[in-house]
C-alpha cells in the first residue's frame, strides 16, 4: 500500500517487526516505510509528518548526486576500480575472455565480434569475482569482533543499497558496484552489514557497535553516499 504525506508517496510494508522502520532508496529518493503488523494508518502518517524534515534532507542529496555516465564499453572509456581511474582497452583474440590491470590500463580481452552487452556481462563477472575476493578476509577480520558470522556471502547487483543482510538464514549481501568505490568503502559496509546480523535496526547497540568497532565509520558513509551512482542503481 502506499501513503501520501505533503505532497511525498509512501510505500508502506508491514511485516512481522517491532518497529517502524523509514527509508529513503537511492537513486531518485523514493520513501518506504517497514511497519508491524498491527500498528494504523495514522499512526504510520503521524510518524512520517514527524520525519519530513528528514525525509526531505536525504532526498535532497540523492537527487543531486553525481551519475555515472552511460558505457559502450569501448576504447579509452573511463572505468573506476577500487576508486581509481582506468581506460578501457580492447583486445580481440580468439579465446576465452579475461581482464586485468596493466598500469593505468583497463585490458579487455574479447573474442572478434563481442557485442556490447557480452562486454559488459564480462566486466560485470570481473568485478563481481575481485569484490568476493576482496569480502572473504575483511569477513575474517571483522566477524570475530563482531561475534557472528555470516553462513553466505551474495555478491550481486541491487538496485537500492550497498548491501543487505537477512539475520534469520544469517547471509549478507554486497552491492557490486562497490567494486567501484575505494577499498575502506567496502570496509564499512561489510561491518555495517555484520553489526546487522546481531542488531537489525539502527538503534544504539547498533551505533554503539560501530562507534566502538570503527569510530570513523559515519565518514566513510558520508564518503561513499557522494560517489557517483549507476541512474539504474543497482549502507
Amino acid at each position: 500500500m502506499t501513503l501520501e504525506v505533503a505532497g511525498i508517496e509512501v510505500s508502506v510494508v508491514r511485516k512481522d517487526v517491532r518497529n517502524l522502520h523509514l527509508s529513503v532508496l537511492p537513486p531518485d529518493g523514493s520513501v518506504r516505510v517497514t511497519a508491524p503488523a498491527w500498528i494504523d494508518d495514522e499512526s504510520i502518517r503521524l510518524f512520517l509528518v514527524e520525519k519530513l524534515g528528514w525525509i526531505k534532507r536525504q532526498q535532497g542529496k540523492m537527487r543531486a548526486q553525481e551519475r555515472e555516465p552511460a558505457r559502450d564499453y569501448i576504447e579509452r572509456e573511463s572505468h573506476q576500480v577500487w576508486g581509481q581511474r582506468y581506460l578501457l582497452q580492447v583486445i580481440e583474440h580468439d579465446a576465452p575472455p579475461d581482464i586485468e590491470i596493466r598500469h593505468r590500463k583497463l585490458v579487455m580481452r574479447v573474442r572478434p565480434g563481442t557485442d556490447r552487452a557480452r562486454r559488459e556481462k564480462i566486466l560485470y563477472d570481473w568485478y563481481r569475482s575481485k569484490l568476493r575476493q576482496a569480502a572473504l578476509p575483511l569477513v575474517d577480520h571483522w566477524a570475530p569482533l563482531v561475534g557472528t558470522r555470516p553462513r553466505r556471502i551474495h555478491i550481486q547487483r541491487m538496485k537500492t543499497k550497498w548491501g543487505s543482510c537477512n539475520p534469520d538464514n544469517g547471509s549478507i549481501r554486497l552491492n557490486t558496484e562497490l567494486a567501484k568505490k575505494p577499498p575502506e568503502a567496502l570496509e564499512y559496509i561489510v561491518l555495517h552489514e555484520l553489526v546487522h546480523l546481531r542488531e537489525p535496526t539502527h538503534g544504539p547497540r547498533f551505533i554503539q557497535t560501530m562507534d566502538r568497532l570503527m569510530p570513523q565509520w559515519r565518514d566513510r558513509r558520508d564518503a561513499l553516499n557522494v560517489l557517483p551512482i549507476r541512474d539504474e542503481w543497482g549502507v
